[in-house]
């Protein structure tokens, strides 16, 4: 147990801000359900306190995944990320199939209602600049290892939609999801608005409808991204970026094979240069630690890294490996 509460300390901060900020609107949406009967309401209760379980497991998950190996499982837990983030787009396609199926029940039985129009948009506002602060939080996160003037002031919105496809499982996921909060917090203001005083009483259904299909496409985004993760999926990209590196030695004249696969939140590296045959063991122990100090400059997040020598082929097979890469 003592060993649980310290890993905690490794978990993702913008999952856990998200647990905590989505308990809180999803209590304060209970009180408005409470006091309106607002059924709208009654599903955004819902989809709060879903969405603050799913992002608490996260968290957990995050955190576990940074457990050192053991003997039964000596590859470590890095992609442990990876299966609970599985297991968390249920509960986000429950909450969409639910969204979706009260926006259709909303068409079918709109009636003109002005009752407590006031509290409604009070805590939908408030909701929206919660989640906005957590929306915050996962960029941070996104950005973290990108220069800060270059993520200065407003920079940081159109740098943190660029890089978002590299983040970290956890806030990829908190990003995403807090992405449809804010959007759908705004939207359904706005549905409310229209619905109290125009003739369109119907609009806040077809809003439930529209933030149910955006929750449909997280799901699929997380889905596809963690599936991949939980098999292994090579970073080409880093690869090449590792390989530019271990290049700058004058003494490794190619690099044979390079694999960069991503665990969960971390990196598993295994390559074969190809040096002199007549190298002595104190040299190629040398290459060994400089190859090992380059990758981790070049990232963090590296847990292990395997390296093999073999003697020079005269092909150079670096330059056909990117070649063949896909971009």
């Amino acid at each position: 147990m003592k060993e649980l509460f310290g890993l905690m300390k490794f978990g993702t901060k913008s999952a856990l801000w998200a647990a905590i900020i989505n308990t809180i609107v999803a209590i304060l949406k209970t009180a408005a359900y409470l006091i309106t009967g607002n059924v709208a309401m009654f599903a955004e209760m819902m989809h709060s306190f879903g969405d603050a379980a799913n992002q608490f497991f996260v968290f957990i998950g995050s955190a576990l995944s940074k457990k050192e190996p053991t003997e039964r499982f000596p590859g470590g837990f890095g992609r442990l990320v990876n299966l609970v983030l599985l297991g968390a787009v249920l509960i986000v396609g429950v909450l969409a199939y639910e969204t979706i199926v009260e926006g259709i029940h909303h068409i079918s039985n709109a009636t003109h209602s002005e009752d407590w129009f006031w509290l409604n948009m009070g805590v939908l506002g408030a909701s929206a600049l919660l989640e906005m602060a957590v929306l915050y939080k996962a960029m941070k996160e996104i950005t973290e290892h990108l220069p800060k003037e270059q993520t200065k002031g407003f920079k940081l919105i159109p740098e943190s939609y660029k890089n978002v496809k590299d983040a970290k499982p956890a806030s990829k996921l908190v990003f995403l999801e807090d992405n449809v909060a804010v959007g759908g917090a705004l939207l359904a203001m706005l549905a409310i608005v229209v619905a109290t005083y125009t003739p369109f009483h119907s609009a806040t259904g077809y809003a439930s409808i529209v933030i149910g299909i955006a929750l449909v496409f997280v799901v699929g985004r997380i889905f596809m991204d963690n599936a991949a993760g939980a098999l292994g999926v090579a970073d080409v990209k880093m690869q090449a970026r590792m390989g530019a590196r271990i290049l700058q030695h004058p003494h490794i004249n190619d690099i044979q094979n390079l694999d960069v696969i991503k665990e969960g939140e971390s990196l598993h590296v295994e390559l074969k240069v190809e040096v002199d045959p007549h190298m002595t063991i104190k040299e190629a122990d040398e290459i060994r630690n400089y190859i090992d100090k380059k990758i981790k400059e070049a990232v963090e997040n590296v847990t292990d890294v395997i390296i093999e020598f073999d003697d020079d082929d005269d092909v150079d097979t670096w330059s056909q490996i990117l070649n063949n890469n896909p971009k």
